[in-house]
């Protein structure tokens, strides 16, 4: 787009007469000029999206805490503590792992 610009403003007369550089200027000069923009929209957006999956990532390594120690209690027969369990039972299924760290659902 950029040599084609340069070599249509530099060759007026090879210019085809419905090639209007008027608006040729305009539209590679908008083109041109919102790369940044995008460029630093497109970091902000990576940037948010890494916050989102390190917090989603802390905030399962805590539910999951508050599982195990559920499931702790209900084998302890803390009160309350079987229901709560129980509840969160099927969010968080068991997963083994074989010899090379491959996960085998149960």
């Amino acid at each position: 787009m950029e040599k084609a610009f340069e070599l249509a403003g530099l060759n007026p007369d090879l210019r085809p007469p419905y090639l209007k550089m008027e608006t040729f200027t305009i539209d590679f000069n908008d083109a041109h000029n919102i790369t940044p923009l995008f460029v630093t929209i497109q970091q902000t957006a990576e940037n948010i999206d890494d916050t989102r999956v390190l917090a989603g990532s802390e905030a399962y390594h805590a539910a999951l805490t508050f599982y195990n120690a559920m499931k702790r209690a209900a084998a302890d027969d803390v009160p309350g503590a079987k229901a709560v369990y129980e509840a969160l039972k099927a969010r968080f299924p068991h997963v083994r792992r074989n010899r090379d760290g491959e996960e085998i659902a149960e």
